[in-house]
């Protein structure tokens, strides 16, 4: 092991062992008396704390460990992030309805994991996952037809580019008076919300190649599907992924809203709505971490796909 590594590894495990001692603190755990404020000693122990955490992550990005080393410093800026939240929050006594502590959105998603679950099931994989499909290979297809035949370019991008200006909070409603309450009408919405953004990345990835090797495919006689398949393609991959890991956010923010017009009594934009309206900030904090988790893991998987896909176009191949 590098004395780097392990220098930077020491450090972030005595930085933790530090948060451990002072997350044991009464003015941490919440235990002070009523209108009692935490001791200046507890104030100075967490800004030291909040430098050497800082450091600690410092040290770790600056280490030279590839993929692995750059999830860990993630992971640990994340572990921070989450650990301050909850050491503030408690501390200075915030009110549950401005913002709960993750100790208490962690404890809400154990007791309604249930329902988030079906939460999740209604509003993921169904309206965006069916939306999201719909609408990145309509967009897709439509992209092929005008760069096959340019003369819809005059047509279809005007009006490609005024869907794109249609506010969510407009079409929403509209789509549930159309498709009604269940989820066909949320996936219309994401439909609309990602449509324009996989045409637009569609028609330039299929002009990012070069002009010798169009003109060589030219000189070979090949057809317009066969440059397709064999060039322009290919070329296009990493416009095509931006388009979906753009597309894949889009879709989760778009179902979400969509849900708060008009929805059955499941989903996450449902929950978020309802809850709110409740003051039962514990469970809507619960339902914004699930769409958040989901959000990242589907740019995360879409990432491994594009590695795998165009692992021999340079933008992928210096990642």
């Amino acid at each position: 092991m590098k004395p780097q590594l392990t220098k930077t590894l020491l450090f972030v495990l005595a930085c933790l062992m530090g948060a451990v001692l002072l997350m044991m603190q009464p003015a941490a755990l919440g235990q002070l008396p009523e209108g009692t404020v935490p001791a200046g000693m507890f104030w100075l122990a967490t800004a030291i704390l909040g430098a050497l955490a800082m450091q600690s992550v410092r040290w770790m990005a600056a280490l030279d460990g590839g993929r692995l080393v750059g999830m860990a410093t993630a992971a640990l800026f994340g572990v921070w992030i989450v650990y301050f939240w909850q050491l503030l929050v408690v501390a200075f006594d915030v009110p549950r309805v401005l913002l709960p502590p993750p100790s208490l959105i962690v404890q809400a998603i154990g007791e309604h994991g249930g329902i988030l679950w079906d939460d999740f099931v209604q509003t993921v994989l169904k309206a965006v996952l069916i939306g999201w499909a719909m609408g990145s290979g309509l967009g897709f297809l439509v992209a092929v037809a005008i760069d096959r035949q340019p003369f819809l370019q005059r047509g279809l991008l005007p009006l490609a580019s005024l869907t794109s200006t249609i506010p969510l909070v407009a079409v929403a409603p509209i789509a549930v008076m159309w498709f009604g309450f269940e989820w066909p009408s949320k996936a219309a919405v994401v439909v609309l919300m990602t449509f324009f953004p996989m045409l637009v990345s569609t028609l330039a990835g299929l002009k990012a190649s070069g002009k010798l090797e169009r003109e060589l495919m030219y000189s070979y006689a090949a057809s317009y599907s066969r440059t397709l398949l064999a060039l322009r393609l290919p070329a296009a991959l990493p416009f095509i992924f931006g388009a979906l890991k753009v597309n894949a956010t889009l879709a989760l923010i778009g179902a979400i809203v969509a849900e708060f017009f008009g929805s059955p009594t499941s989903g996450l934009g449902f929950r978020i709505s309802t809850e709110a309206s409740r003051m039962n900030m514990p469970l809507v904090w619960s339902a914004i971490v699930v769409a958040a988790i989901t959000g990242s893991v589907a740019y995360a998987v879409l990432v491994q796909f594009e590695r795998r896909a165009a692992f021999w176009h340079p933008s992928v191949r210096g990642a």
